[in-house]
């Protein structure tokens, strides 16, 4: 596995700690933004009083390249309600960037490249070394099902989350990672 770069967000170590016993699932989510530069500069921004964000653990790039923005041994603001027993994983992926709401732009047709999945793929049997608590695998639209007004047309319903999408390659993964896909 290639080496994963550390590189904290600011508000790291303001996130509350956890025990590694505490960890029993993987949410895989997209950036839902064009490249791994803006979905750093979103993840550094508070949008809490307390001075965190909203960030997964770790951001696995198109090329594989795999970074630790907050250490999985802290609670990431990734997953309503999910997220004091959950590692969050972020892969680089368009998803329905810019218009996230518009009802007619809600397909997600950017794939996930093989060596993005190589790299998930390791990740997550390293995670699953050193975490042996981890059972269950779910993608962020499994677990935040809520829908939100349409930006062109506030009286239609869309999904608030889509990620990873329909263009996430689950039975591979699951295959590989021996995890358990939680409903």
């Amino acid at each position: 596995m290639p080496p994963i770069q550390h590189t904290p967000l600011p508000y790291e170590l303001l996130l509350p700690t956890r025990a590694p016993g505490d960890i029993d699932l993987i949410v895989v989510h997209c950036t839902e933004l064009p490249d791994l530069a803006i979905a750093r500069e979103y993840g550094e921004k508070a949008h809490y009083e307390s001075g965190v964000g909203h960030s997964g653990h770790y951001y696995v790039d198109r090329d594989g390249t795999t970074l630790c923005y907050v250490d999985p041994l802290r609670v990431a603001n990734h997953t309503r309600g999910y997220n004091p027993r959950s590692i969050g994983i972020e892969l680089v992926n368009t998803g329905r960037y810019p218009d996230w709401f518009h009802s007619a732009r809600q397909v997600m047709t950017e794939p996930y490249p093989d060596v993005q999945i190589d790299a998930l793929s390791s990740l997550l049997a390293d995670l699953r070394t050193r975490f042996p608590g981890i059972r269950l695998i779910a993608g962020h639209e499994d677990l935040d099902v809520a829908t939100v007004p349409a930006s062109d047309d506030p009286s239609r319903e869309v999904p608030r989350k889509r990620d990873p999408g329909p263009m996430f390659p689950w039975d591979a993964v699951l295959e590989r990672s021996g995890l358990e896909r939680s409903p």
